[in-house]
């Protein structure tokens, strides 16, 4: 409860036990084993804060704070603590607080996102749980991204830039050390995991831009953003990492102001041992430093837990305000949990430290907060305050009847695929593709050509064969036609040659015949007379065409 500008969280014997609003970024610590009070007390905390007109986040881990939206029922037990604490005369009143209700995977608030380049390479390895090798290759990739002015937005964004350096590696690896295949196919696999738990819901656009919880519902008193971690918590690496990178961002974006009246903002984170479950030195130590230097700019963290233990010493002794509910020993192990949690209080003669945590009652906490000078008060014995609005829930229906009506809702509610690394390189990978397939078509060009080519020159060496062979076929011809005639000639000059010499013969026949026939005649009939005329005329003509025919060789 906001009383007198002080965070009254309960009562010790009749005094108030505050923390001083300007030493609430001091950050601080809610302890206790279960069933012991830790719900109301950061409710009380919580409605105090906002009534401060200081803006608050949550982590509702059991889903049982939307009852802060609503003010709170009245009851004999309720009547009983009011009088108890004398409350009606410090204006305690029933009411609702502003909410605004947020959810990872968008089913019980608005969804809340952000991108993987605001998670940066660290808490992405962490969340994906990569070994050293594998760590230092996202971290490679994040640069060339950045060299490369491409944007990581989503998981497509991460898969897509993996699968590039993968493709590239042996060229990368010149500029920027050795890329293994195998680490690559590695970091995709636990990409691919990631986008089975949420992932894919949680790395887009719109991502959350921090300040909007920064804002103040009416009167002037702070927002009180719930997170719903029901489903979240169920897997405790995206829990933790998400609010590793909630302090990361807030340190990156605010400015120093050092100590004020008030916190700029507060921030409970339930839980919160598995912040810090199976991490490295390296990023505990980046934890503790964020956890100590985020103070200077006006916010307080305070961390819920079963037992301090949980919270590693370095980030355990930055927090100044403690309330400690009550511890349960069954085992020797939990004997010294109580002792190093007694201890580390500022002890009071009133009552034994050790002995009142076994003792403590639902509701009651010993409490130490910080003084004026920043000092740990010592330890008080107290009883808490109990909430102003509903102790319970509201029904999922009310919920998101709330979430819907919320202005946030219509600015985040859808998702937007805009632009980025997954765009850039699917068009670079078309365009290869293109290049790829043009080089191919003119490769395969080229090589028809050439087989053209091959085929025209065989042709027209065909061509030049049939030619030749025609040539040569038609010169045999020729000569064969040449000697024909020739042959033909010779014969016709032989026939003529023939038929000359047998005319001549002929002639001469017939001349040597009709001469010697005259011959014959005159001899025979001098001789014989008609008879010796006769037969002189035929032996004269028989005998010159003899004669003749010897002289002409006939």
């Amino acid at each position: 409860m906001y009383y007198q500008n002080k965070i009254w969280i309960g009562d010790a014997e009749g005094e108030k036990i505050c923390i001083l609003p300007k030493m609430a970024n001091r950050h601080g610590l809610i302890a206790g084993a279960t069933g012991t009070g830790k719900t109301v007390t950061l409710k009380v905390l919580a409605e105090s804060f906002s009534d401060a007109g200081v803006p608050v986040f949550l982590a509702d881990v059991k889903g049982d704070l939307s009852g802060m939206c609503r003010p709170g029922t009245d009851s004999e037990d309720m009547q009983k603590r009011i009088a108890r604490f004398g409350l009606a005369d410090c204006g305690f009143r029933y009411q609702s607080y502003p909410s605004v209700f947020w959810d990872i995977y968008g089913k019980m608030g608005i969804p809340l996102r952000t991108t993987v380049s605001e998670m940066g390479p660290i808490l992405l390895a962490k969340l994906m749980d990569l070994n050293a090798t594998q760590a230092d290759i996202l971290t490679v990739l994040f640069k060339i991204a950045d060299d490369q002015e491409l944007l990581l937005i989503d998981t497509k964004d991460l898969k897509a830039m993996l699968q590039y350096i993968g493709e590239n590696s042996q060229e990368l690896s010149l500029e920027y050390g050795n890329i293994s295949k195998q680490s690559v196919s590695a970091i995709v696999r636990h990409v691919v995991a990631l986008e089975a738990q949420g992932g894919d819901q949680f790395f887009a656009e719109p991502a959350l831009n921090i300040s909007d919880w920064f804002a103040t519902g009416m009167g002037g008193r702070g927002n009180i953003n719930i997170l719903d971690c029901r489903e979240l918590i169920n897997n405790g690496t995206l829990y933790s990492a998400f609010l590793l990178w909630m302090m990361s961002e807030l340190f990156e974006i605010l400015p120093e102001i050092g100590d004020q009246e008030k916190p700029r903002m507060v921030f409970f984170f339930d839980e919160a041992h598995l912040l810090f479950k199976d991490i490295s030195k390296a990023l505990e130590e980046k934890i503790e430093q964020v956890v100590k230097l985020i103070r200077s700019k006006g916010v307080g963290i305070y961390f819920i837990t079963q037992n301090p233990r949980d919270i590693p010493d370095g980030v355990l002794s930055q927090l100044g305000n403690k309330i400690q509910h009550a511890l349960r020993a069954y085992t020797p192990s939990d004997e010294k949990a109580i002792k190093t949690a007694a201890d580390s209080f500022r002890s009071n003669p009133a009552f034994n430290t050790r002995q009142a945590l076994t003792e403590l009652g639902t509701g009651e906490a010993l409490v130490s907060v910080l003084d004026e000078g920043g000092i740990p008060g010592v330890v008080q014995r107290c009883r808490i305050l109990p909430p102003q609005s509903l102790m319970g829930p509201i029904s999922d229906e009310e919920k998101q009847q709330a979430v819907k009506m919320d202005n946030l809702y219509l600015r985040y509610s859808n998702m937007v695929d805009r632009d980025s690394a997954y765009e850039f390189l699917v068009r670079l990978g078309k365009e290869n593709a293109l290049a790829a397939e043009r080089q191919k078509q003119e490769e395969a060009e080229a090589k028809q050509k050439e087989a053209e080519a091959k085929l025209a020159q065989k042709e027209a060496e065909r061509e030049a064969k049939e030619a030749a062979k025609e040539a040569e076929r038609k010169a045999r011809e020729a000569a064969k036609e040449a000697e024909r005639k020739a042959k033909e000639e010779a014969r016709e000059a032989e026939r003529r040659k023939r038929a000359v010499s047998s005319g001549v013969k002929s002639v001469a026949s017939t001349a040597a015949g009709t001469i010697g026939r005259e011959l014959g005649n005159n001899l025979g009939k001098q001789v014989g007379g008609s008879f010796g005329k006769k037969l002189g005329g035929n032996l004269g003509a028989s005998l010159g065409r003899s004669i003749l025919g010897t002289f002409f060789k006939l």
